[in-house]
């Protein structure tokens, strides 16, 4: 085929999420004049991929096995076009523990954080392994499965008592939890797009959620979150959150498309939470809202971003 092929759904905990952003993206790339087709992951897909060549692939597959670099290597194995990061650098970034530790290194502002399995609680005893992290981090504290997204296991512990809730949670979407300070303040995200020009900072959009925590629900249920396009900041920080974001790009490897989640605490400072390879495009989505906010059409950013695959793909480093 000639078409583009946007991969959607797969197996994840978040593959609702995955076949609204993709059904969005195509829409996008249709409304352009595109030829698109729309596909799910199963076992037919690598037969159809050599038996149909697609123009370029557009990976919308959101949780561990779309955000993991695995589908981007089997890509890359059959030769195929496609946007978004290098596998290895999607496993990186897809880490939360190692994509903080490698943002820290670069001098980016992360809250402090323990990183610890399942096994840990049960070999050493869940409480005293608990009230260690307690003593350590102190509290509140931010409690989520060390990989993953859409908020899925998440949760804000304010007390000792609601810790072991937090880390069933946790474990329940994934063998490692990551432990963490809980900064306060204007969560903000900001994508970067690269699409063949350089990384540039997309406007940054402020997340208030009406519970106070940007959770699943408050993610994708339409009217539960306020979003604020531009982010409420001072030219000042309206300029360190966008340099925050485009050094994580940077730093981690990333390519075409990322979306650093971040928080403004009530000082100013700058925090990195995480950073997206495979960000959302659904209608309560971040990423379409900034670019709205830039003025720029959803479309014809998702075929520059294709535009520029084909040409990396055909003139290969």
């Amino acid at each position: 085929m000639s078409a583009i092929l946007v991969l959607a759904g797969g197996l994840s905990h978040e593959r609702d999420v995955s076949l609204r952003s993709g059904r969005r993206v195509a829409e996008a790339l249709r409304g352009t004049g595109q030829e698109v087709v729309e596909r799910d992951v199963d076992a037919d897909l690598l037969s159809v991929l050599r038996a149909e060549r697609p123009a370029c692939v557009v990976p919308m597959l959101h949780g561990e096995t779309g955000e993991d670099g695995a589908i981007r290597e089997v890509l890359e194995l059959l030769d195929v076009p496609y946007v978004g990061s290098p596998p290895a650098a999607c496993r990186t970034a897809f880490d939360k523990p190692v994509a903080k530790a490698v943002v820290a290194r670069a001098g980016l502002l992360t809250p402090a954080s323990v990183c610890l399995p399942h096994e840990t609680f049960r070999e050493l005893g869940a409480a005293a392994v608990m009230a260690a992290l307690v003593d350590r981090l102190g509290l509140p504290l931010m409690v989520k499965p060390a990989r993953g997204g859409s908020a899925l296991g998440a949760s804000v512990v304010r007390t000792a008592e609601a810790l072991p809730s937090a880390m069933v949670n946790a474990f329940a979407y994934g063998a490692v939890a990551l432990i963490e300070q809980l900064v306060t303040g204007l969560e903000v995200a900001v994508p970067v797009l690269d699409d063949g020009s350089g990384p540039r900072a997309l406007p940054a959009v402020g997340i208030r959620p009406d519970g106070g925590v940007y959770d699943y629900t408050a993610r994708y249920t339409a009217g539960s979150t306020e979003f604020l396009t531009p982010a409420p900041l001072s030219g000042e920080l309206a300029a360190e959150v966008a340099r925050v974001a485009l050094a994580a790009h940077r730093e981690l490897g990333l390519r075409d498309v990322s979306r650093s989640d971040l928080i403004v605490d009530d000082a100013g400072r700058v925090w990195f939470l995480e950073v997206n390879v495979a960000p959302g495009f659904t209608e309560t989505s971040t990423v379409p809202l900034s670019v709205q906010a830039a003025d720029r059409d959803l479309g014809q950013v998702c075929a520059s971003l294709v535009q520029a695959a084909v040409a990396r793909h055909q003139t290969p480093a």
